[in-house]
């Protein structure tokens, strides 16, 4: 855990700086091969659904990078003109079914909250202590057990969300976050539409369906994993501090250099948190040039742990999985004996 600080704001400004052909080129190399890559999924059902399968594999690839180019122009990283950043957003936004208003400003509470137990349920996955959990009514534990079981959350649960939950607004939302589903949802309506008048019903869904699966599952993967891991910084408002919630709290998800380039360099989460205005192509090198900031690194192999974790136990400061409960209780009956 993070004990020492420095001053880490100076050090991450030198990078919060976007450069336009970097933005630009990341553009090309991203959205073209994830039109190609549908294109060649439509025409490869000629061929043989296995091929189509296997296509969709690196052109959900294609899509997660997608959004990670939107998530940039949520935080207005990507390009120095705001304007540029939301009219991109808003088209990028269309493709992967996020409207682009909305999420930027959960994602901004999320940003602003992360690790900090009095304020979560926006924009995040959310996750109750074990006190929170055996209080609980028993609708509640069972939605909660099956809202955090990987099997529901990792596929079903991530389609639904991408597919159903981004059509309507959050409780409370302003007017322009109000516009921006109305307004996706008509894009997305007109692009399905014509993309259905052009395949048919059936070769669009063969189509989509498997790339949202893949594509949606890998990006709630990602999401997930890089502040459910072991061990990680939850602490009530009172004791929590931004600085410790970017470094202890967010993962250094190291990933092998493909899968790096395919999720943006997102596994380098913590100097994203620290620095939301870095644009992605810089956090690697934000990383390597400052030794403050290589933290151990959360690899694949150990981030499989992170499929075991239901709840955060404020006793030992750490995510504990269901058998927890069981313990909890006994401790709590010896006390009360």
């Amino acid at each position: 855990m993070t004990t020492q600080k420095f001053r880490w704001q100076g050090v991450v400004s030198k990078y919060a700086y976007p450069e336009t052909w970097r933005s630009v080129w990341q553009v090309l190399n991203t959205v073209i091969p994830f039109f190609g890559g549908w294109y060649l999924m439509v025409r490869s059902l000629e061929v043989g659904y296995w091929l189509t399968l296997l296509l969709a594999v690196p052109t959900a690839g294609f899509m997660v990078r997608c959004f990670i180019i939107f998530h940039d122009c949520c935080h207005g990283s990507f390009f120095r003109s705001m304007k540029a950043n939301d009219r991109l957003g808003l088209v990028i936004g269309v493709l992967v079914l996020t409207p682009f208003y909305q999420w930027r400003h959960s994602h901004a509470v999320h940003h602003a909250t992360a690790g900090d137990l009095d304020r979560r349920g926006i924009g995040d996955v959310y996750t109750m202590t074990v006190e929170e959990y055996l209080a609980a009514p028993w609708y509640k534990k069972i939605g909660y057990r099956i809202m955090r079981s990987p099997i529901i959350l990792f596929t079903v649960g991530s389609f639904i969300v991408f597919t159903v939950t981004h059509r309507f607004w959050e409780k409370g939302a302003g007017k322009r976050e109000r516009s921006s589903v109305i307004w996706t949802n008509i894009a997305i309506a007109a692009v399905v539409g014509w993309l259905i008048l052009e395949v048919g019903w059936a070769a669009f869904l063969l189509v989509e369906v498997p790339i949202l699966l893949i594509a949606c599952g890998a990006g709630v993967w990602l999401f997930y994993v890089q502040h459910n891991f072991d061990p990680t910084y939850w602490e009530r408002h009172a004791e929590w501090e931004f600085f410790n919630a970017g470094m202890d709290g967010s993962s250094f998800y190291k990933l092998p250099k493909v899968l790096q380039w395919f999720t943006g360099n997102i596994g380098f989460h913590h100097i994203h948190h620290l620095s939301p205005k870095i644009p992605n192509y810089k956090l690697e090198e934000c990383h390597n040039d400052n030794p403050e900031f290589q933290i151990e690194p959360l690899t694949f192999q150990h981030s499989l742990k992170s499929l075991f974790f239901r709840l955060w136990d404020e006793k030992q400061k750490m995510l504990v999985g269901w058998s927890a409960l069981k313990k909890y209780k006994r401790q709590t009956v010896k006390v009360e004996a």
